[in-house]
């Protein structure tokens, strides 16, 4: 058991003064200053991130992550700026904040790819009564059209031909059948209710 453990199990507090001076050796690359400061600070970071993800298992996987940034990043702590301790803690508590929000942000985009994969049921029935009014709106509104204008629509839309193929068909002007075809429509549009 550790020298800082007293009756109780817990770690007896660490002087602040003491801490600074384990993170500025963990700065300069002492593993045994790292090895005692982890000794003396992981139960309270882990604590915290505890606190703050209430996983247990993501909690450890936080508090590794910290005391590895802490390994890494141990050259940053000023202690004119505030103690080692609050400076882990400060790492821990962001650490900690950053894996609920990944974690939210992974829910949230699993719900979202969940419902775009969930099949809705539809009323076959329905749509196909939908698409058959539909059918009978636009044959009507077809019907309201000039000849010229209904032929050149209909070879457009339901023979699958081009402006091109539709002139050469008929023997008229390529201008006249995109005319045609751009009265047609806007008329079409008018009888339909459609606006754009």
């Amino acid at each position: 058991m550790l020298d800082s453990v007293v009756d109780t199990g817990e770690p007896a507090e660490t002087s602040s003064t003491t801490l600074d001076a384990l993170l500025i050796a963990t700065a300069a690359g002492d593993r045994g200053a790292f090895s005692r400061l982890y000794d003396e600070t992981a139960p309270r970071v882990y604590g915290l991130v505890r606190r703050v993800l209430v996983d247990a298992a993501q909690a450890e996987e936080v508090t590794q992550d910290v005391f590895l940034e802490a390994w890494q990043t141990a050259a940053r702590f000023d202690p004119a700026r505030g103690a080692a301790a609050a400076w882990l803690l400060t790492l821990a508590h962001r650490r900690a904040v950053d894996r609920v929000r990944s974690v939210h942000a992974a829910r949230e985009r699993d719900l979202r790819t969940g419902i775009r994969d969930v099949d809705v049921p539809v009323d076959e029935v329905a749509e196909a009564a939908e698409i058959a009014v539909e059918h009978d709106r636009v044959r009507g509104a077809l019907a309201e059209l000039g000849p010229a204008q209904r032929e050149c629509l209909a070879l457009a839309y339901y023979g699958g031909f081009t402006q091109s193929e539709i002139a050469a068909r008929l023997g008229l002007p390529l201008g006249t059948v995109k005319t045609r075809l751009r009265d047609g429509m806007i008329r079409l549009r008018e009888l339909l209710g459609v606006t754009t």
